[in-house]
């Protein structure tokens, strides 16, 4: 998948990724990779400022926890997270519904 086709979704992905369970980033990353069937690979310079600014929006906090016997930043979802989630899906839908609507074959009006 093109990179520029994430431009604009990507918080709504690592907030669906992180609504199941809390993760630490390098998790967060393997998890889009894994629910995408592999189209998703992102680098870390996309995905750890995200991570951050998420954060400081208040939809994600983050705690240092071991795991696998090394300290990690793990992100959960907040309250005002979880409520970004369900806007974001929302607008997702009515987005996708247009673009359909575009590109299905025989709708030109041409």
């Amino acid at each position: 998948m093109k990179p520029d086709a994430l431009r604009g979704h990507l918080d709504a992905l690592i907030l669906a990724v992180l609504e199941k369970e809390s993760l630490h980033g390098y998790a967060v990353m393997q998890a889009l990779q894994v629910s995408s069937g592999g189209a998703l690979d992102l680098p870390t310079g996309s995905l750890y400022p995200a991570l951050r600014r998420l954060e400081r929006a208040g939809y994600l906090q983050s705690e240092w926890l071991q795991v696998a016997g090394r300290k990690r930043r793990t992100y959960s979802l907040t309250k005002a997270g979880r409520q970004a989630l369900v806007t974001e899906r929302s607008e997702w839908r009515d987005f996708a519904a247009v673009v359909e609507g575009v590109l299905r074959p025989g709708t030109s009006s041409t």
